[in-house]
């Protein structure tokens, strides 16, 4: 299918469910409030679509600092810094993480809702048997006990040092409140 024809079968399909209007106050760049309302089903269905692709098949990190990179990427397009270095380099970022992003997405429409229902990709970084904790997975468990102290080091070392500091925060709460109350 033609990117023409997608857009326009997932328009009409997301569309007779009610899905991709956008009723929003925005700010302005000169800073008053104005309000928008969009309809766009198509191209919300692709970016939900992509945005749940890019969860398998990104890292961790790389997927957060392209979200952020999204919100600095959309400010320079209103604002019209199109041309300016720093879009140019957000750019390369976002193209290099896109290399890897391909697969096929499942969606279903209703009541104005779009829900991803499956999803699959020869890059997926996802991994059942690591994913799981079940028997016969292949992540060992054993070496959380270790992980779990280390990053909890910096907190304890915290409490430690400020002993007469520390509250319990739930028996505070029990205390103002009374126990029988809960």
């Amino acid at each position: 299918m033609t990117s023409i024809e997608l857009i326009d079968f997932i328009n009409k399909t997301a569309g007779k469910a009610g899905y991709g209007r956008i009723d929003m106050v925005e700010d302005r760049l000169v800073g008053f409030k104005s309000r928008e309302v969009y309809e766009c089903p198509g191209a919300l269905a692709l970016i939900e679509a992509h945005r749940k692709l890019e969860t398998i098949t990104l890292t961790k990190d790389t997927l957060k600092t392209k979200k952020e990179l999204e919100i600095r990427f959309a400010e320079m397009t209103y604002e019209g810094y199109w041309f300016s270095p720093l879009m140019e380099a957000v750019q390369a970022f976002i193209d290099t993480t896109q290399k890897v992003v391909s697969g096929t997405v499942r969606m279903k429409f209703y009541k104005g809702t779009g829900v991803v229902n499956g999803m699959k990709s020869d890059n997926s970084v996802y991994s059942k048997a690591l994913a799981t904790y079940s028997s016969g997975d292949i992540f060992d468990q054993s070496a959380s006990v270790g992980y779990i102290k280390i990053w909890g080091m910096p907190i304890k070392t915290w409490r430690q040092t400020h002993k007469e500091k520390n509250v319990n925060p739930i028996e505070s709460f029990i205390n103002a409140k009374g126990k029988d109350a809960y």
